[in-house]
């Protein structure tokens, strides 16, 4: 130790003994601990303590335990020795240790046996964060499971935990000769008005699945299980996290708990500024306003974004500035802030080993302030003052303190004339029908605070809505969310904050029926657009597979549906809004569904052959398979496709399966195919997904659902029609093992090669194409699928030199088998067979196709905003030179299909 720390413990002991009375008395009671200390050994002190503990009796050992840890941390932060973070670390780590002694004791008083099983006590604030203070309270709340708790033979399990419950509470907060261990505060507990206090465990989940308010999800973001059964405690945990992380904004408990941080102020009594009776702790810009302004943006945010949901205030401040969810600044001076109260926290503490939090007066003030190294009370005062006016003029902004007064509400008369003046139809009787949304009859525009809310925002809405292409339809899509949304004073105030999100949200009911027609079924879609992030492209598939695996708030088969759907709905919005503020190039957005697509059929049937195989079993050695086609295949989906699939089933269609209702294999993958394709395809509550199209399996509907590989490979030899072999070079697997992936890619590879009579296959693909057009007329100047020159003429002219020349090129050119048209046009291009100028014309009609589906779907010209957003979305300066450059593409299709067909094409 060097002279300079030998200082610093000899100066923490000599302020201690001086300002500190408990502190003072500590040390004389344990005069081998101040020896340590005297000498700076702080790490063999700490062992002293723990030492300390070992006795006989569990209430002596953590009593003597306490105060040896109690006096060894003040004297090591006092002498700079311990940091903040250790100190609290420390602390909490005791606080799980005795109530883990507590638990085990209780048991094994009235069972004899040493164990915590059945009994979980789950640690809430500042324990469940690691951030103890010096002389705090624990609020556990304790939970036990009836089936597992041990007990004697004559009593009930709620008479047992109940006995255990009061056991673990005397231990620890009895105040003995020896002083007490922890005071223990069970008030958090569910329903703690009339549930006992040990609350059964499947009374808890019932509770916060359906029963707790909003206060408790914040209490919960630092919940952690730390003493006794903590394998269960941790499993219920887990079971009870989508109550507290939600993945939609729920705009009501926003609400709930800004309510709670602004009762905050109102319920202290103290003084408002610092000076003797200001409570660090309640005070204005204290501790539990910065705690608060870190919890309420995690339940906002953290449902979407794990990284923030931290138990710990420092760690969670840091990681909101990361994500972009609050200032930098501001975390910093919350953060820095937050640690100096906590450190004065400790000094007051320290004075009388109280649970206080406020500054004393006179020479007690002095005490702390000379305990904690400055120079004066006043001194501390000042600090403080200007510590808490930077951290509270932050908590001013997030509780809204100094809100605008929203202007009068002006009479039906004067609405007509404003109406009139923007240009509305019928004026006065849209006013009529805007205040009928105020009478009530919807619960989103009930409370005072919403319409309050409302009114600041509708001359913004209203002013955004008249400049939109279609304003009559904007307010009906407008009035259809407000009706569905429960609550909706945070979207009110939110959008009237930020004009850009009223621009985004009228775009979304105006431009596109689509997203229109999504924000219409599910108003939750709206926090897509308050959210917006930049959208990550990278592991597209692997992250909304994760997502739609762990996020179901049960793990019953509909629960896990309903999760497939809020993923890929809240996704196809996402990308759709994306689209519509041309932010990424549209076949970009077409891979990103594809993915997302794939991810869903994956998770579909992960979770039905999961459902299925409890009653059926499941068949060794043989899995399902599922095959995508179009543009499913080709990583190309619109936001419109239909998904195009073939069910094959591996191994032996003799085999069968192994559970208590077995099936053979033929029958069984039939069924199970079934339930994916309902999976994905029936609505649920939370809606339909995707049309599966499943024509294209052989035989069309008049065969099977799933036929096994080898039927399929005999069928695609012996049977096919040549539209069939067409649609298998667009073909991919999607769900299955990487072995059956290898065994239907050589079925495809083998298919494609074939030698085929090149006349034969020229004259299929004409009279198919002929077909088509005969009955499928394009619906207008936009139907880039239809019209001659178009996609569906770029997909033939592809399909067929794939099969023309794959049994004699592929071996040297294998990219042009590829499903994926960006790879196999450039090598059908470098192989001289297409045009160079065809993959840019390609690529531009599918960003017409894909963008379309939203902005165009019925492929003639939309209104005047819809069109230049897709021009904009599609890379041309105006709708009329994405016109006139739409029309050069398909004079490059007929060129190339000329060249290949000896047939002109009239574009």
């Amino acid at each position: 130790m060097t002279e300079h720390d030998d200082q610093n413990w000899k100066g923490a002991l000599t302020r201690a003994r001086a300002h500190a009375p408990f502190l003072a008395r500590s040390l004389d009671r344990q005069e081998e601990l101040e020896r340590l200390l005297t000498a700076g050994e702080g790490e063999a002190a700490l062992e002293w303590s723990r030492g300390r503990g070992e006795h006989e009796d569990a209430g002596i050992g953590l009593r003597r335990h306490r105060l040896g840890l109690a006096t060894t941390l003040a004297i090591g932060d006092l002498a700079g020795a311990f940091s903040l973070a250790r100190v609290m670390q420390e602390l909490s780590c005791f606080a799980d240790y005795a109530l883990d002694k507590a638990i085990r004791t209780a048991i094994c008083d009235r069972t004899g046996e040493d164990t915590g099983k059945g009994m979980i006590a789950l640690a809430l604030g500042k324990q469940g964060s690691h951030e103890l203070n010096y002389s705090s309270d624990i609020d556990p709340i304790l939970l036990y499971d009836p089936e597992t708790l041990p007990r004697r033979a004559k009593d009930e399990p709620g008479e047992a935990a109940q006995r255990y419950a009061r056991s673990i509470v005397k231990l620890l907060s009895e105040n003995t000769a020896e002083g007490y261990v922890l005071r223990v505060d069970l008030r958090l507990r569910p329903a703690s008005e009339i549930s006992p206090l040990a609350v059964p465990i499947a009374s808890a989940m019932t509770h916060y699945q359906g029963q707790a308010l909003a206060w408790e999800r914040a209490a919960f973001i630092r919940a952690r299980a730390a003493a006794g059964d903590v394998q269960a405690g941790e499993r219920f945990l887990i079971e009870i996290a989508p109550f507290v992380w939600r993945q939609q904004l729920d705009f009501g408990a926003i609400e709930e708990i800004r309510k709670l941080t602004h009762r905050i102020r109102e319920e202290y009594d103290g003084p408002p500024n610092p000076g003797p009776g200001y409570d660090v702790k309640r005070g204005r810009g204290g501790i539990r306003e910065i705690e608060f302004f870190a919890q309420t943006h995690q339940l906002i945010h953290g449902g979407r974004d794990p990284s923030l949901r931290s138990r710990s205030t420092r760690k969670a401040l840091d990681a909101l500035a990361n994500a972009g969810r609050i200032e930098v600044d501001h975390a910093r001076i919350l953060g820095e802030g937050y640690d100096r109260l906590r450190v004065i926290e400790h000094r007051l503490q320290m004075v009388e080993d109280r649970q206080t939090h406020s500054l004393p007066q006179g020479e007690k003030l002095e005490q702390v302030a000379l305990l904690d190294g400055l120079g004066s009370g006043a001194a501390l005062v000042d600090e403080l003052t200007e510590l808490t006016s930077r951290t509270g003029a932050i908590y001013d902004e997030l509780i809204g303190q100094a809100a605008p007064k929203p202007a009068p509400t002006p009479e039906p008369e004067t609405r007509a004339k404003e109406l009139a003046a923007l240009g509305f139809d019928e004026p006065d009787l849209l006013a009529q029908r805007i205040e009928g949304w105020r009478d009530g009859r919807f619960a989103s525009v009930r409370s005072p605070q919403a319409l309050e809310a409302f009114d600041r925002l509708l001359p913004l809405l209203l002013n955004a809505i008249a400049q939109s292409d279609d304003p009559g339809l904007a307010i009906t899509r407008f009035e259809g969310v407000i009706e569905r949304t429960q609550s909706a004073i945070t979207l009110f105030r939110l959008l009237a904050a930020e004009p850009a999100l009223i621009d985004r949200l009228v775009a979304a009911l105006t431009l596109s029926p689509v997203l229109a027609g999504t924000l219409a079924r599910r108003p939750e879609t709206l926090d897509v657009l308050l959210e917006r992030e930049p959208i990550d492209f990278s592991d597209t598939y692997a992250r909304t597979l994760e997502h739609m695996r762990d996020g179901a708030e049960r793990d019953d088969y509909e629960a896990k549906l309903d999760q497939i759907r809020h993923v890929i709905s809240e996704a196809r919005f996402t990308l759709g809004i994306s689209l519509l503020e041309a932010e990424h190039k549209p076949s970009r957005i077409a891979a990103a569904l594809s993915e997302i697509a794939e991810a869903a059929i994956t998770a579909a049937l992960e979770a039905a052959h999961e459902e299925f195989a409890r009653t059926h079993g499941r068949i060794p050695g043989s899995e399902l398979v599922v095959l995508g086609l179009g543009r499913l295949g080709g990583g190309a989906l619109s936001p419109a496709s239909d998904l195009d699939m073939i069910y094959l089933f591996t191994g032996d269609f003799a085999s069968e399966s192994d559970g208590d209702r077995p099936l053979g294999a033929t029958l069984y993958y039939n069924r199970l195919a079934s339930r994916v394709s309902a999976a994905l395809s029936v609505p649920t509550a939370q809606g339909a997904l995707y049309e599966v199209d499943t024509r294209l399996r052989p035989q069309g509907k008049q065969g099977p659902l799933a036929v096994s590989v080898e039927a399929f490979a005999k069928y695609q030899a012996t049977a096919a029609w040549t539209w069939e072999h067409m649609a298998l070079n667009r073909a991919r697997v999607l769900a299955g093992s990487s072995q059956a992936k290898a065994q239907v890619d050589r079925v495809i590879a083998d298919t494609q090669c074939m030698v085929r009579d090149p006349q034969k296959l020229k004259a299929d693909v004409l009279q198919m194409r002929a077909d088509i057009a005969a009955h499928k007329n394009p619906k207008g100047e936009l139907d880039v699928k239809l019209l001659r020159g178009g996609l569906v003429d770029v997909e033939f002219l592809v399909h067929f030199l794939q099969l023309r020349h794959g049994a004699t090129n592929a071996a040297d050119h294998p990219a042009m088998l590829s499903p994926d048209f960006a790879s196999a046009i450039p090598a059908l291009i470098e192989q001289g067979l297409l045009e160079r100028e065809l993959w840019p014309a390609y690529d531009l009609m599918t960003d017409v196709l894909v963008a379309g589906r939203l902005l165009a779907p019925e492929g003639s010209k939309p209104p005047p905003a819809a069109a230049k957003a897709l021009a904009n979305s599609c890379g041309r300066a105006s709708y009329a030179e994405l016109v006139a450059d739409v029309a050069t593409a398909r004079q490059c299709v007929a060129r190339c299909w000329a060249k290949s067909f000896d047939e002109n094409l009239e574009t």
